[in-house]
């Protein structure tokens, strides 16, 4: 996901600062980002203050490190932290398990107000027309999809096994199916 996220924020003309690796530095750096922290140097909540937006992968203590680099009014995005009432709104539950996701936020939530910013959850689904978008953006050049390896599906196996075993670095592991190929159920 950060590897998009670099090239999509940039390509929408926002400031773009990420962490990663030392390894992985020419790559982000490559595909964008103004600022770079390496995380095995520097604690990323030091080095980064005043933005608008931060969209965390991690959750955990992440998050409320996160808190600290946003300015008042910022709002901090998760993939990875407690779901919120809004998120259960948007999916449509019951008014009991809205408060059980109420809940499960209300400590970054109050965190959050606390830093005068925001914070929502953010679950990724499949959406069509948002992967048209991708599309032409990956077609024109403005977007470029990182590979780290390619493994027909015969090796289906040892691509699972490669990206369990923490091999894979930036960019994602790619199945393959060959054209001809009938799968029945």
């Amino acid at each position: 996901m950060g590897t998009i996220a670099i090239q999509l924020a940039r390509h929408l003309g926002a400031t773009v600062a990420t962490t990663t690796s030392t390894a992985n530095v020419d790559l982000v750096k490559s595909l964008g980002a103004d600022i770079i922290v390496d995380y095995t140097k520097q604690a990323f909540e030091t080095v980064l203050h005043d933005y608008d937006v931060v969209l965390d992968p991690l959750g955990g203590q992440n998050l409320t490190k996160s808190l600290r680099v946003l300015k008042p009014g910022g709002k901090l995005i998760s993939i990875a932290g407690p779901p919120d009432a809004a998120f259960a709104r948007e999916i449509g539950v019951n008014p009991i398990i809205r408060l059980a996701m109420s809940a499960l936020s209300f400590q970054i939530r109050r965190r959050a107000r606390r830093h005068r910013v925001t914070y929502s959850f953010l679950f990724m689904k499949a959406s069509g027309d948002q992967l048209r978008e991708l599309t032409s953006l990956i077609d024109a050049g403005a977007i470029r999809p990182v590979v780290d390896r390619v493994f027909p599906f015969t090796e289906t196996r040892q691509a699972l096994a490669y990206v369990e075993a923490g091999r894979a670095r930036a960019g994602k592991v790619v199945v393959t199916m060959t054209s001809g190929i009938a799968l029945t159920g």
